[in-house]
């Protein structure tokens, strides 16, 4: 019978609501409509229910990843969906073609406690984390809220095994 070894030490990173630049992108909307002018073409504009989150790899090297940490307050739902690395929010508009498939979706039915989620691509979305953290510090997600919840209802974070 093999040993199974010491317990995997885990980090667990938190997605935090990035308000200057979900701010940013609104105003990007409003300086539009003010103008009415268009987006440019493959821009995405952000929408009324979705803020922009960040995690930061507080460790790049040597991580697997492990689950998605994701709980609702109250019923509701809300899609993640990351931003690929060539999106530099400080000097670039986002573009449809910098949002990653599969997104991972999340959600809390009334009378329960219990999160369901797409699990297949959750897990292969995940999974992509691992790799991406290898080159890059930082990582941007697009939130969506939808039946009834906002950011004040979610506590999101993603859990790895450090190898």
């Amino acid at each position: 019978m093999a040993e199974d070894g010491p317990p995997k030490q885990q980090l667990d990173m938190p997605l935090v609501l990035d308000q200057d630049l979900t701010k940013q992108m609104r105003l990007r909307v409003e300086s539009l409509k003010q103008r009415g002018e268009k987006r440019q073409d493959g821009e995405k504009l952000l929408r009324p229910a979705e803020s922009v989150y960040r995690l930061d790899f507080i460790q790049q090297q040597k991580l697997q990843f492990d689950r998605w940490d994701v709980v609702l307050d109250k019923p509701g739902k809300v899609t993640i969906t990351g931003t690929s690395q060539n999106w530099t929010p400080d000097l670039t508009n986002l573009m449809t073609r910098q949002l990653l498939d599969p997104a991972a979706i999340f959600w809390r039915k009334e009378d329960s406690d219990v999160m369901d989620w797409n699990e297949a691509d959750a897990l292969e979305f995940g999974e992509r984390l691992s790799d991406l953290a290898k080159i890059r510090k930082v990582m941007y997600f697009l939130i969506t809220f939808g039946e009834g919840v906002e950011p004040a209802n979610l506590k999101a974070s993603v859990v790895f095994n450090q190898l």
